[in-house]
């Protein structure tokens, strides 16, 4: 169903949901309504109603997650990033960023602002201060490291991110709501180029 984004009420959707009855939903929705959507779902009866949630990372940003309260609990979601994301490499990254930013959790967006930036650093550092634009994406051809996200490749072929994506759910950790990940595909790569 779509629906549309400039009113975000959710309610009359949902309640086709509850009517129809379904074995589970996938909802995709910009980052930023999925706290409406999450209340709506509750409010509907359907977190006890047997229906499974499952959606796009965006519904359960980041930034925002904890601040949603319990709605958020029943939430299945699969995504490339989470700050909860158990490394080295993101626990750095999720205190650094905190620091900067007021103690604000980093979401999908600061991650890939993180990495564009590693990106042109690197790009720049292979073609030696080059920065015209056919030098810049010669030199990302192939690209990889290891972001807070995971490890992250530029694909030489379609100069894409190839990237882990996550399924997630949403647990209480000392007392604040996390995306958890408890199964990762690798090395994931556009499914439309990716096809023969």
């Amino acid at each position: 169903m779509r629906v549309p984004l400039q009113n975000p009420d959710f309610s009359p959707f949902l309640q086709k949901v509850a009517d129809s009855k379904p074995d589970a939903i996938f909802a995709f929705a910009p980052s930023g309504v999925g706290a409406q959507f999450m209340k709506q779902f509750v409010e509907r009866g359907l977190d006890k109603s047997g229906i499974r949630l499952l959606a796009d990372g965006g519904i359960t940003d980041d930034d925002i997650l904890d601040g949603m309260g319990d709605p958020a609990l029943v939430a299945i979601t699969g995504f490339h990033y989470s700050a909860a994301h158990d490394s080295p490499a993101n626990s750095a990254f999720v205190e650094a960023f905190q620091k900067a930013n007021n103690g604000m959790r980093p979401n999908f967006m600061a991650v890939g602002g993180y990495d564009g930036m590693h990106a042109i650093y690197a790009a720049l550092e292979k073609t030696g201060g080059e920065g015209s634009g056919d030098a810049m994406i010669e030199a990302m051809k192939g690209l990889s490291w290891e972001s807070p996200r995971g490890p992250v490749s530029i694909d030489p072929e379609t100069r894409d991110i190839v990237q882990n994506v996550y399924l997630r759910r949403v647990e209480r950790r000392d007392g604040q709501l996390w995306n958890v990940e408890f199964e990762t595909f690798e090395a994931v790569k556009d499914p439309a180029k990716a096809a023969p």
